[in-house]
């Protein structure tokens, strides 16, 4: 059997046991067309064809150039189209923009700038209480400890460090 669409006039091959006799939805792959598609009750028998063909004699015609025929569906890109199909809505009037909306420019800090100034922060604050770790002391006796210990971690941490390079 074969269908034509109605839109794009695009023609199918479709098995004849494919359309039931109470009728098949159909879609046209080309425009995306759809339709409710009953079978074709005017079928004429492969004998009466034949007999037609061959009491009917036809001329032999030279072959001559067809027109290409411009496809009449619908437009592609119209607002009518692109709602129907796919759901998109297009307004006539495009949305004005005001002109302090365009001067501005959205920039983010970013993951990378953020870990470097974090490490050159941490890096300034253990430099300032290396070199003031003596006055510290001297006004709290009691933070010797915690800075002995933090100054001790992060020399073991240095070594780790080294010694990972090292020994590749």
């Amino acid at each position: 059997m074969i269908l034509s669409c109605n839109s794009c006039e695009k023609k199918f091959v479709v098995p004849d046991n494919a359309i039931s006799a109470t009728g098949r939805l159909v879609q046209c792959s080309s425009c995306g067309n759809k339709w409710t598609q009953f079978p074709i009750g005017n079928k004429t028998k492969p004998k009466e064809k034949i007999s037609k063909i061959k009491s009917t004699p036809k001329k032999i015609q030279s072959p001559t150039k067809t027109k290409i025929k411009k496809k009449d569906g619908p437009d592609l890109y119209s607002p009518e189209y692109l709602a129907k199909k796919h759901g998109i809505k297009i307004d006539s009037k495009p949305a004005l923009k005001s002109k302090t909306t365009q001067n501005k420019t959205k920039t983010s800090f970013g993951f990378y700038n953020f870990v470097i100034v974090s490490a050159v922060i941490v890096i300034l604050i253990l430099r300032l209480l290396y070199f003031t770790q003596e006055i510290i002391i001297e006004k709290l006796p009691i933070s010797e400890i915690y800075i002995d210990y933090l100054f001790e971690s992060i020399a073991n941490i240095k070594d780790i460090i080294q010694n990972f390079f090292s020994s590749y």
